[in-house]
């Protein structure tokens, strides 16, 4: 018995739809990509001495080992001083999942949270920037975002941040400032979100100076 009409019709739009659509246009975009575009379509890598060491598009926290172990085994790390930090994290910086960590405003879990990350913030910066308290910490270095591995982070706290690497590594303040501004974008199209700096490309140029150095 043969196939009724609309059926065959059905059949033959889904095959040159999926060969349209989940074949040819993901071909043709792929390859317009990678011709005008290599580096952003391959995930910004950041490479360090040949080696990919992450992504500009990934917020991850440099940490010193402590030398100590937690409950299960794991060796516990602190932030190191040396580098920019990014903002907190809800996925602990993974960089194979994403996600935000679903606090209320009202939450007393989020108190807890929010008053822990101020603490932690004051006592690494605030032996390099006087006067800081609570309430000049800038939101971002105490608020997760939404992905958990946000790249960026705040100019106000790119500031704070600048006079303890400076002392950290014995640099020049008004040369890591510098560096600041030359990773600092403005808001997209001059409306469109908040001016920020970014965190993974400003820790290579400290790194590339440690390899000039």
């Amino acid at each position: 018995m043969p196939l009724p009409k609309e059926v065959l019709t059905a059949v033959r739009a889904m095959v040159v739809l999926t060969v349209l659509l989940g074949l040819a246009y993901p071909a043709v975009v792929t390859g317009v990509a990678q011709l005008t575009m290599p580096d952003r379509a391959n995930g910004s890598f950041i490479a360090s001495d040949g080696q990919v060491t992450g992504s500009r598009l990934l917020g991850v926290a440099p940490t010193l080992d402590t030398g100590k172990q937690d409950d299960n085994g794991d060796p516990v790390t602190a932030p190191d001083p040396s580098f920019f930090q990014p903002r907190p994290s809800a996925t602990g910086y993974a960089t194979d999942t994403s996600y935000f960590s679903n606090r209320g405003p009202n939450s007393d879990t989020a108190r807890q949270f929010y008053k822990e990350e101020a603490a932690a913030y004051l006592a690494l910066n605030a032996p390099t920037s006087p006067g800081l308290t609570v309430g000049k910490i800038p939101i971002d270095a105490v608020t997760t975002s939404g992905s958990g591995v946000d790249p960026e982070i705040s100019k106000a706290n790119a500031a704070i941040q600048a006079r303890r690497v400076a002392a950290a590594r014995g640099l020049p303040p008004a040369q890591v400032a510098a560096l600041v501004r030359k990773h600092s974008r403005g808001r997209f199209l001059g409306v469109f979100g908040e001016p920020g700096v970014n965190v993974p490309e400003l820790n290579r140029s400290l790194r590339n100076l440690e390899a000039t150095s």
